[in-house]
């Protein structure tokens, strides 16, 4: 069974489309999304649209992750979530755009009516992390300070240094979006970071845990890339046996 981890999307829907397409993907694999569908880029609504489609249809399982803007979305709507004052601040706008609502709408009410309830229930219905194995996947990250069972939402929505520069003591390797880099980055055995950065004209990063194979795709590109990222674990320290 293959699992794919797919970054950051950002509305942009195109490139999102032509990753899922392009991935050799067989009936008993895994597909898990680290958040962050809205906001910034041209369709939020139809990243939506086309990940329920895909749902419906898909043999593979599907995992979808909260990222901070659909919590930001979510309270915006008065819907449990956080920070919803700052969603306009944080590309909100494009959001409402694609549901074609205004930057000012008249009431909260006529956003709502505007969402089909399908998409509400897709937000809603979001996980905050998914464990596979040795693989924690989570949309911003981990407090390394703090056992799992401890770890509060807005950490894992939010963290960025705290998490970024350190090594954590998990015996899992944590694959995260939410702060883009030009390339993945990697941090073995600690962490993967696949926010590269798509809807500011980078690219899109999916990583194949199983055979470490990371698929890339750029911002108005047709063509996704298919690299071999093996060597990386390769070259993780071995500890001697005792």
């Amino acid at each position: 069974m293959a699992q794919y981890v797919i970054g950051d999307i950002h509305g942009c829907v195109e490139e999102m489309t032509r990753m899922l397409e392009a991935l050799p993907l067989r009936p008993a694999d895994r597909i898990v999304f680290l958040g962050d569908y809205v906001d910034r880029g041209p369709d939020s609504s139809g990243v939506i649209s086309r990940l329920i489609e895909w749902q419906e249809r898909a043999s593979q399982e599907l995992i979808f992750l909260k990222g901070n803007h659909e919590d930001m979305f979510l309270s915006y709507l008065g819907l449990a979530g956080n920070y919803g004052d700052m969603f306009l601040f944080n590309g909100g706008g494009a959001t409402l755009a694609s549901y074609r609502v205004s930057n000012r709408p008249e009431s909260r009410e006529e956003v709502l009516a505007r969402i089909p309830p399908s998409h509400l229930e897709f937000l809603q219905n979001l996980r905050l992390y998914y464990l596979m194995e040795r693989f924690l996947c989570v949309h911003a990250g981990i407090h390394p300070a703090k056992p799992l069972e401890q770890q509060v939402e807005e950490e894992l929505l939010w963290i960025r240094d705290a998490f970024i520069l350190n090594r954590h003591p998990f015996p899992y390797t944590v694959l995260f979006g939410h702060t883009p880099q030009r390339e993945a980055l990697f941090h073995l055995p600690y962490k993967v970071g696949l926010d590269t950065g798509l809807v500011y004209g980078n690219k899109l990063s999916c990583l194949e845990v199983e055979e470490k194979v990371l698929f890339q795709i750029g911002r108005g590109q047709r063509q996704v890339v298919r690299t071999s990222v093996k060597d990386r674990w390769e070259q993780i320290p071995r500890v001697p046996a005792v």
